[in-house]
């Protein structure tokens, strides 16, 4: 092999290493690598530090390190900022643990689906496709256009701001609104 050729291969080689993650949306003036689970990457994007700090404290930070697939569609600080005035502060207290979970879980799904794939199940649904969540939140998504919609149990419209963050666990989709269980 000559040094030319060695030099191709190699900028060739490093280039297609490097394209995977070119690929993927910057979150909160964050890149996002394909090779990096769930946490490793939220903890990067500043639009997301009510979360991280959410998923900390309901002790969620190993099972989201974890294998997966998981789906998660994560809301930003500005999703978090639209709950009513103290409701951060109330849910991050260690005695609200169970609430905060179950606030948590109904942003995750058991697989790794990318926005095409939620589309296409919708399509097949006609027009509308159930989402059980790890929570046991059930979720109506839609779509118009480019724009995915999800409709909680409270009946908020959820918005995918930024789809197809690819992890190594999985997928991240970012939302603007926090997704609610259930009124009890």
């Amino acid at each position: 092999m000559t040094f030319k050729t060695m030099m191709t291969a190699t900028a060739t080689a490093a280039i297609l290493a490097t394209g995977a993650h070119a690929e993927n949306p910057m979150v909160g003036g964050a890149a996002m690598y394909a090779d990096k689970n769930i946490i490793e990457n939220a903890v990067n994007s500043d639009d997301h530090k009510t979360l991280v700090a959410a998923v900390q404290a309901a002790g969620l930070v190993e099972t989201l390190s974890g294998e997966g697939p998981f789906t998660v569609f994560a809301p930003t600080d500005d999703a978090f900022a639209k709950l009513p005035e103290g409701t951060v502060d109330t849910l991050l207290k260690p005695e609200n643990k169970d609430q905060l979970t179950k606030i948590l879980t109904c942003h995750v799904v058991g697989a790794d689906a990318m926005s095409g794939a939620i589309m296409g199940m919708i399509d097949d649904d006609g027009g509308a496709h159930i989402v059980p969540t790890l929570g046991g939140c059930m979720l109506n998504a839609t779509y118009d256009g480019d724009k995915i919609m999800l409709a909680d149990e409270q009946g908020q419209t959820i918005t995918v701001t930024i789809a197809d963050v690819d992890q190594s666990n999985g997928v991240i989709h970012v939302v603007d609104t926090v997704i609610l269980p259930a009124a009890e």
